[in-house]
């Protein structure tokens, strides 16, 4: 919804992102920039360097840059969040490949 290609004046990326029921992202790090995500329905675990968390609608979490982090969806239902980074060029290492 905002980046430096869409506005190369920004100094932040903000979107919103949906993770459908049995699904996963890769588990992954962002270099140059923190991550807040904020629920706004269903519910995920979201893995943030060692720590395991479930988070429901309503919660936010901030993953620090650099730190290895990944959303996982065990439910039947879609988790919908807002997602800002502090960087207009969100840089993303993969760490793991995955096919759900």
């Amino acid at each position: 919804m905002m980046n430096s290609k869409l506005d190369p004046a920004t100094s932040q990326t903000f979107g919103i992102v949906q993770i459908d029921p049995g699904k996963r992202n890769p588990l992954h790090k962002h270099p140059n920039c923190e991550e807040l995500l904020y629920v706004l329905s269903g519910s995920f675990e979201s893995v943030v360097g060692s720590r395991r968390v479930v988070l429901h609608a309503g919660d936010i979490i901030r993953i620090p840059p650099n730190v290895p982090h990944q959303g996982i969806n065990n439910t039947n239902a879609p988790m919908r969040a807002v997602i800002s980074y502090s960087s207009g060029v969100r840089q993303i290492v993969t760490l793991e490949s995955t096919t759900e």
